[in-house]
């Protein structure tokens, strides 16, 4: 428990944190108006999830600031306090990947309320109205801040993994954007298991032509990524000298 109160005192007295919070509100806020100004039917229950869904690609931000959480720390020298104040690294790993997976929730449940308010303000502005009993409204708002706790702590996994701060970053990103998808690809339905594909899974919107794990699946599979990068980092990199 000190370890996590020592974890969250660090994220909350930086201004990066919020910063990103910010940047995801952005995200989902032109997001969801990008969706209904192309002339999407408002009165379509898809358009309303697709918009929603928006607030899962803000997982993206909370993978990077997980990251952030353990290579930022081996970038500005900070990892050797960190680790003289704590000194067992599963200790302090494991208080990261609890209190970074605990800001992404929060990332997910402040852009969901973005979203709200924004999709409300284009639905008014189209002359009809915000359901929120609509069918599989609330399944894809929970999975989208399901979503973004696990790519937080995700990001911590592949930060203790790899280290260099920039690598970890671009590395990630680079996966996201180009690598998954050709890989996809490559082994068909098989891609469902990969790591992005399991976060789109917890919108629990369907894909037309594109296989999907079930949404408890694709959290389930995140885990798995999360404790693997941890347990690999732990084994290997992080037993390393910090210098």
């Amino acid at each position: 428990l000190t370890s996590i109160r020592n974890e969250r005192l660090k994220l909350t007295s930086t201004r990066l944190p919020w910063l990103i919070l910010g940047i995801a509100q952005l995200l989902v806020v032109g997001g969801i108006s990008g969706k209904f100004v192309s002339g999407s039917d408002p009165n379509d229950p898809q358009t309303l999830l697709i918009a929603f869904s928006h607030v899962g690609l803000a997982s993206v931000l909370s993978l990077v600031l997980g990251i952030m959480a353990v290579a930022g720390e081996y970038r500005y020298r900070t990892i050797t306090d960190t680790y003289l104040a704590t000194p067992s690294r599963g200790v302090v790993v494991g208080a990261k990947v609890a209190t970074y997976g605990a800001f992404g929730a929060l990332i997910g449940v402040v852009s969901a309320a973005t979203a709200l308010v924004t999709a409300a303000v284009w639905l008014n502005a189209k002359d009809s109205v915000l359901t929120l009993g609509a069918d599989g409204v609330w399944k894809t708002i929970v999975g989208c801040i399901v979503w973004n706790a696990c790519f937080g702590a995700l990001g911590v996994g592949v930060g203790a993994l790899v280290r260099n701060l920039v690598g970890a970053i671009a590395g990630a990103l680079v996966w996201i954007a180009i690598v998954e998808g050709l890989v996809a690809q490559l082994i068909g339905d098989n891609g469902k298991w990969l790591a992005f594909r399991s976060g789109v899974a917890l919108e629990g919107i369907a894909s037309p032509g594109v296989a999907l794990l079930p949404q408890w699946g694709g959290g389930l599979m995140l885990l798995v990524y999360t404790g693997a990068m941890v347990a690999v980092a732990l084994a290997t990199s992080m037993r390393r000298d910090v210098t």
